[in-house]
């Protein structure tokens, strides 16, 4: 089931250096929500907060809250391997594991988590690649290398990797920036589609593709080169993209910055 996200004057530590600063925001169950901004602002790094990805860099911490529903991402008792079950991730660059099958590929997290082969696995493996768009292409291959596809079958691929373990939010970073039109379409697609399941938060460098895909946005910036990133603002994301608050959101979308 989808969840919804409360994040609470949130920041990003990497030892001594605050990376992000002070960062509130909600993101609504079953919905779309892109994060943009120049390089550097922090929008990829508080991407990774929301399932911990950020602490497997040394000295990464956070102060603040992150909360899913009711549940406390950061609490003493929640293990991050739990929460990135829950959290799933998909990556800038396809990352198919490179020695596995398509069939393997998709059922790795359920191995992960205690599934051997059999029917079961079939099933959701299948599932997964139809929920995908990908079941077509590949259902006849599926003992086949996933390394073997093309790039926007293997960031398909990933897709129904990451939603083949059910979980309630899907991370995407940059998910299009490697592809061809084609498949940044197919993916874009695909991404209206899954919100109808999953709580989805996307970080795109392309304002053409938020304004597509997302039903809010927040634009991230910083002060200065060295300064923590932060919020400018966020809102549903026609209000974002012709009648933005702040005047740096304007400048950045405009082209007059980044």
């Amino acid at each position: 089931m989808a969840k919804r996200i409360d994040v609470n004057d949130l920041s990003v530590f990497y030892g001594a250096f605050k990376a992000v600063e002070g960062v509130t925001l909600t993101v609504e169950p079953r919905s779309v929500t892109a994060f943009i901004g120049p390089s550097g602002c922090g929008k990829s790094t508080v991407l990774r907060t929301l399932n911990r990805m950020h602490e497997v860099i040394p000295g990464g911490r956070v102060e603040g809250k992150v909360m899913l529903d009711d549940d406390d991402l950061y609490a003493p008792t929640i293990d991050p391997v739990a929460v990135r079950r829950m959290v799933g991730m998909v990556f800038q660059r396809p990352n198919p594991f490179p020695t596995m099958t398509i069939r393997e590929n998709v059922a790795a997290g359920l191995r992960l988590n205690g599934l051997k082969r059999g029917k079961a696995v079939d099933e959701i493996v299948e599932r997964a690649l139809r929920s995908a768009n990908l079941w077509n292409e590949v259902k006849d291959r599926l003992d086949k290398p996933g390394a073997g596809l093309s790039g926007g079958q293997q960031q398909r691929l990933c897709i129904a990797r990451a939603i083949a373990v059910e979980p309630q939010v899907l991370l995407m970073d940059e998910p299009c920036s490697a592809l061809d039109p084609i498949s940044t379409l197919a993916i874009e697609d695909l991404i209206q589609e899954l919100k109808s399941d999953y709580t989805v938060v996307i970080v795109t460098h392309n304002m053409q593709q938020a304004a597509r895909v997302s039903d809010r946005t927040a634009f991230f910036n910083l002060k200065a080169q060295g300064q923590p990133g932060r919020l400018v603002e966020v809102d549903d994301t026609t209000t974002i993209f012709n009648r933005p608050s702040e005047q740096a959101t304007e400048d950045y979308i405009s082209g007059r910055f980044g």
